[in-house]
């Protein structure tokens, strides 16, 4: 998505709260994935987010569009436009980090939940990354050959421990295939830190309040960026949530409230 396409993404608002909180979903799902958490939070915070490009209601991104990671900032700022506290999830966190290291001065807090920012382990402890990369390769495999469902299926496994491909909505498979096709597109964002976030001193400017948090059982190379970007952050600090895989914040929707209004005690409404 080009900045004049931007009336392609979907937009929406969960709950009514006080609190306006921007949320970032993870890639394959879509905003819909808030609102357990929005409705734990009752009438404590309003949750805006939006759709990814090829993702829910979102209109369908090619490379021709340029960046992934680029159009998703896009939507976050276009959303951002007085004092917020951000939340992100998986590939959204990454987009999550970027916006606020972008526009500081409107994060209140920041909140992290399994950001796959590859790069900061390639740093840390790249033998972490190949062990991600392995575990990922019947994938990236299976997509390189065309097989976009098999490819959605495998990515689906090793991130999500919940039913099996077979039990899944049948519109749901297909909005996962749908949008398979982001996620090597993601990787210059990922991989190869495109926009710089892990330059030397670039994170001086992100003073917020920040928590990264990661569920027990997730992939070990999580921890390794968690921690990783709690030493790099001014104001951050890791955390686990106990029985919880990757995507904890569907799974864990308590908990995930509980470390949000924790935080969110420490800024200003």
């Amino acid at each position: 998505m080009k900045d004049a396409d931007l009336a392609g993404i979907y937009r929406t608002t969960l709950g009514q709260g006080s609190r306006d909180v921007l949320a970032i979903h993870c890639t394959l799902a879509h905003s819909g994935a808030w609102r357990g958490l929005a409705k734990a939070m009752g009438d404590e915070v309003t949750l805006h987010a939006f759709d990814m490009p090829s993702h829910g209601r979102s209109a369908d991104w090619s490379e021709a569009d340029g960046d992934y990671q680029d159009a998703g900032a896009a939507a976050a700022h276009g959303i951002l436009d007085r004092p917020m506290d951000l939340l992100g999830h998986s590939f959204g966190a990454t987009i999550a980090l970027r916006v606020a290291m972008e526009r500081p001065e409107l994060v209140r807090s920041l909140t992290l939940i399994e950001p796959v920012f590859f790069a900061v382990a390639l740093q840390d402890a790249p033998d972490q990354v190949a062990l991600h990369d392995a575990d990922a390769a019947a994938f990236f495999e299976m997509y390189r050959q065309g097989e976009s469902e098999q490819a959605a299926r495998l990515f689906n496994r090793m991130w999500s421990n919940g039913p099996r491909w077979a039990d899944l909505p049948e519109q749901t498979r297909a909005a996962m295939t749908r949008a398979i096709h982001v996620v090597p597109a993601c990787s210059p964002a990922i991989y190869e830190d495109r926009a710089e976030l892990l330059k030397p001193g670039a994170m001086d400017r992100l003073t917020a309040p920040t928590q990264l948090l990661r569920g027990a059982h997730t992939h070990p190379v999580i921890g390794v960026i968690n921690d990783g970007l709690a030493r790099r952050l001014p104001n951050a600090t890791s955390m686990v949530v106990e029985g919880a895989g990757h995507m904890l914040p569907l799974t864990h929707v308590a908990q995930t409230a509980d470390h949000l209004r924790h935080l969110f005690a420490q800024t200003v409404p």
